[in-house]
């Protein structure tokens, strides 16, 4: 079901719990069914209306937490989102309820060290469109660095450098100020900008996530998070 794009393997497995999915016209209630390739699965109504209420968070992520699982003491970046820390300023479409943090999954990371956009979802689809090996979305950073940097180097830092032996794909990097670089990156190796700029004798002094998609982080105030509205797409 998750290959085929129809939900999350969360869902999945809620759903044949409920009795809500029929793969050739009968119900499957026992996970781990293998079905062939060409089997036609129909999902009930009701499990449209339960994957229709999985909520999207945005979290501007502050230095000092882990964007997954706590490490060496330092916290998870979801312990952030609380209702007090819920950003008043955004249009309140959804009534905050402790069920929308069951199953929330950080869709990408940010470095302990990183500041800016961060993406909890409790939607699969969501999550593969933004993370998954196929995609295509575009993040945006603004980047403090210190350290010189001429024009071969520059075009190296938009196209021509590889990490871990594979070429990196083209960016867009510019400058943004005297000594800020904006970077526009479709892909998210492991510190990949700080071992970009180190690449061509930068330091990192500061990064900060301001884009993912056409969704921005805005004003969205450090240490505060607020809802995916229904007219955003990533």
């Amino acid at each position: 079901m998750s290959e085929r794009g129809l939900c999350s393997r969360r869902e999945a497995d809620e759903w044949i719990a409920n009795r809500w999915v029929r793969v050739d016209g009968v119900v499957v209630d026992t996970l781990g069914t293998r079905v062939p390739p060409e089997a036609k699965i129909e999902i009930a109504e009701a499990a449209r209306r339960d994957q229709g209420e999985s909520v999207t968070i945005l979290l501007h992520k502050p230095v000092g937490y882990v964007s997954g699982q706590a490490e060496d003491g330092h916290p998870p970046a979801v312990t952030l989102i609380r209702p007090e820390t819920r950003w008043t300023e955004a249009p309140a479409e959804h009534e905050f309820k402790r069920g929308h943090l069951r199953g929330l999954a950080p869709a990408g990371r940010l470095d302990i060290d990183s500041t800016g956009l961060l993406v909890f979802t409790q939607d699969g689809r969501i999550a593969r469109h933004l993370i998954g090996e196929d995609s295509k979305v575009e993040k945006e950073y603004l980047v403090r660095v210190q350290g010189s940097l001429d024009e071969r180097s520059m075009t190296l830092l938009n196209h021509g450098l590889s990490l871990d032996g594979q070429p990196l794909k083209p960016a867009r990097v510019s400058w943004q100020n005297e000594d800020q670089l904006r970077f526009a990156l479709r892909e998210g190796k492991k510190r990949q900008i700080r071992r970009m700029c180190e690449m061509v004798g930068l330091k990192v002094v500061g990064l900060k996530r301001i884009r993912i998609g056409s969704v921005n982080l805005g004003k969205l105030p450090p240490g505060q998070w607020r809802y995916l509205r229904r007219d955003e797409k990533f």
